[in-house]
């Protein structure tokens, strides 16, 4: 396909047709609404009848049927999703047809390979009778360190089946970081794999879960033989025979997911998905990311950050398929996958993208069948999304923002409006937002704040006081109301739509203004020779804020560090403050990361008090 030229300003304009095309247009009709703005009031105003209307379009089965929606009667912080109802989600993951496609995978150096639904559905079943067999029981935690792969998807399908919970953990944890995982959880199993090839290399994972002392493993092997425990197993010795197993009765409440916070600091939150919470990652994307049956879904993650069980769903809740490789998704490799699975909707964090640009990873292939991409993790460079939307003809951007205790997004863009790059068009339907300033006043830039209850917003953290973390303290909009604190900062843009400025918490005081370390970021991403910038303010001798900014430099890339420093200076002069006065900078091969890929600005502010009290 021949790249086409995206407008300089990086906007997306939809056409009536295509709005028509929409599940969007579909939710309208139901609502009796002829525009998205007046949708959106609808969903905060109507909560039940959009909930319902979403389990009515997703055909979410119940095992016994609910008495209504949601019961508040202990507060709108501690709602009841379907009182009275039973249900096991993983039924809703097998409505499409049988022999439709439910997986395409492909191994690096591989060929495309399918699983159909009928064949998930009996791995996954195989997976809840192996549990069975092996005395686990319903509510038991039972981990997964493993890649993306069929054999994951099916396990983390067969954990819920059988009423157990999967307890979520990234493949790049360390033995320490995975001890700690475990025993948050309470995990009383783990399912491993014994090592994964990725870039020509072999990367062991039991050997991790060994030196953590995690719990019995069962372990899927990649063709060497691994060194069982006793209690430990291989896969193929843990499979069930029952590919048609009685699925678990579960509250809709009953945790069936455990997933944790990126724990950049002390212990991580430890955050129960329950049964409902796979209900917003299913509505957000059939809204907002515009999923539809038959669509093909890829979305390079892992099931220990949310978007892995978050694809899972959205995908298969939506009847369509997902697309899963199983090698790095940095390069040009990946990028063929993509073309050869014939993707309709390609998710990514805003620095792989830079990666591909970078290494032109896209030349010569053939996009055209992506209708959208969506993004999250991070605040997207312009230049960098723009050049992404010229890969497949102009395509439009979904930035999409949430969290891991939200199951989904509060802020994300609709196809019903024009998409910019780098903005929000819109609070994610049945979510209302207020944007409060530090007296806890509306404004249009400050503290993004949730109006509860939506569905997938946690109610209770294992190891922390989730009213104190999401509730305590916050301001109230009117007499009486309840806010939930989000901790993101979110400018409200005058043309209209909103632009992520950061973490509240990576916010710094410079000159006696606040600002955002995105917001400088987003600035410097025009001074050439840069790569990627990391903004950190630091008060070394407890005084004032001092601006100091971590650089990746280009491929090939020397600078004289005062000439680079002038540089940025000028830019964040001429487009945000003179009053911003940089510190210093220093220049890394990397960025600290977490598992979800983003910045650790809290560490690169550590090492730099580190390093500035070596100096004196």
């Amino acid at each position: 396909m021949k790249a086409v030229e995206v407008k300089q300003c990086g906007i997306w304009e939809p056409t009536q047709e295509t709005i028509d095309a929409t599940n969007v247009a579909w939710l309208m009709q139901r609502a009796g609404v002829d525009n998205y703005e007046a949708l959106h009031d609808w969903s905060i105003q109507r909560r039940e009848l959009f909930w319902e209307s979403v389990v009515e379009r997703l055909a979410i089965p119940f095992q016994t049927p609910f008495d209504r929606i949601v019961d508040v009667s202990e507060g709108v912080a501690s709602p009841k999703w379907f009182p009275g109802g039973k249900l096991n989600i993983v039924e809703s993951c097998f409505n499409a047809a049988a022999d439709s496609t439910a997986i395409i995978y492909q191994h690096e150096a591989g060929e495309l390979e399918t699983l159909t639904v009928r064949e998930l559905r009996a791995l996954a079943s195989r997976v809840a009778d192996g549990l069975r067999q092996r005395g686990y029981k319903p509510g038991d935690a039972i981990a997964i360190l493993m890649p993306m792969t069929v054999e994951c998807v099916a396990i983390y399908l067969g954990i819920a089946w059988a009423g157990c919970v999967a307890v979520s953990i990234a493949d790049s944890f360390q033995p320490k970081e995975i001890a700690t995982r475990l025993k948050l959880s309470g995990a009383v199993g783990i399912f491993t794999q014994d090592v994964f090839p990725r870039g020509g290399k072999s990367h062991p994972l039991f050997a991790g879960v060994k030196q953590a002392g995690a719990p019995a493993a069962i372990v899927v092997s990649e063709g060497s033989t691994a060194d069982l425990r006793d209690g430990d197993c291989h896969w193929s010795d843990f499979l069930g025979d029952d590919e048609d197993a009685t699925v678990a009765v579960c509250e809709p409440s009953d945790p069936m997911n455990i997933l944790f916070s990126s724990g950049t600091t002390g212990d991580p939150k430890v955050i129960p998905w329950t049964h409902t919470t796979p209900i917003k990652c299913a509505a957000d994307s059939h809204f907002h990311q515009n999923i539809q049956p038959g669509d093909v879904a890829v979305w390079p993650t892992n099931i220990g950050w949310m978007m892995g069980p978050w694809l899972i769903f959205s995908a298969l809740m939506n009847r369509a398929s997902m697309g899963l490789y199983y090698g790095s998704p940095t390069g040009a490799e990946f990028c063929r996958f993509v073309q050869d699975a014939r993707t309709t909707m390609l998710g990514v964090i805003p620095s792989l993208v830079k990666t591909w640009r970078a290494a032109d990873a896209a030349q010569g292939l053939d996009w055209s069948s992506i209708e959208l991409f969506s993004t999250t993790g991070e605040c997207s460079a312009a230049d960098d999304m723009r050049w992404l939307m010229e890969q497949a003809g102009g395509r439009p951007v979904i930035e999409y923002c949430g969290g891991t205790e939200l199951g989904g997004g509060y802020i994300a863009s609709t196809l019903a409006l024009p998409c910019k790059v780098g903005e929000f068009n819109t609070p994610t339907l049945g979510t209302e937002m207020v944007i409060l300033d530090a007296e806890g006043q509306p404004a249009d830039s400050g503290e993004a704040f949730l109006v509860p209850p939506t569905i997938g917003m946690s109610t209770q953290l294992l190891n922390r006081d989730h009213h104190k973390s999401y509730y305590a303290a916050t301001p109230c909009r009117h007499e009486g109301d309840v806010l939930r604190r989000h901790g993101d900062q979110i400018q409200r843009i005058p043309a209209g739509g909103w632009r992520a400025m950061g973490r509240a918490d990576d916010t710094m005081n410079l000159g006696g203004i606040k600002v955002g370390s995105a917001e400088i970021e987003r600035v410097l991403q025009g001074v050439a020779g840069l790569s990627e910038t990391a903004a950190i303010g630091v008060a070394p001798d407890g005084g004032p804020s001092q601006l100091v900014i971590y650089v990746v430099l280009a491929k090939d890339v020397t600078v004289d560090k005062k000439e680079l420093m002038a540089a940025m200076q000028s830019a964040i002069r001429k487009e945000l403050n003179p009053l911003f006065k940089i510190h210093d900078i220093l220049p890394v091969d990397v960025m600290p990361r977490t598992a979800s890929n983003k910045v650790m600005r809290r560490v690169l502010r550590d090492q730099y008090l580190q390093h500035a009290k070596g100096c004196s």
